[in-house]
């Protein structure tokens, strides 16, 4: 009988988990979540750090309401500018396509 050798265990380069690999079926037996460092010391930091995101996405709001008031205004004058082109240019009539050179 062939004596199969132990299991060995990688460490992933992602997220630092620890897998245990079976040699013999070359699985996974074994999974070992890495431990997370807490984001926060403290519940103030956390509170502070929820205001700041607060004050951030109001004023990008803010930012985008003012974007869409002046939407209007600007594409008019994208609008007219295109008529004052397409005046300049009249049409020639029926554009030729590569099929038709053929």
């Amino acid at each position: 009988m062939v004596k199969s050798a132990p299991a060995f265990e990688v460490t992933c380069p992602c997220c630092n988990a620890v897998l245990k690999v079976d040699t013999s079926t070359r699985a996974v037996i074994a999974h070992t979540a890495a431990v997370k460092p807490k984001m926060f010391q403290d519940i103030e930091e956390a509170a502070r750090a929820m205001k700041e995101q607060d004050s951030r996405r109001e004023s990008i709001f803010r930012q985008s309401v003012e974007a869409q008031k002046n939407a209007s205004d600007l594409l008019e004058k994208k609008f007219q500018e295109a008529v004052k082109k397409a005046k300049e240019s009249p049409d020639t009539g029926k554009p030729i396509r590569d099929f038709d050179l053929d």
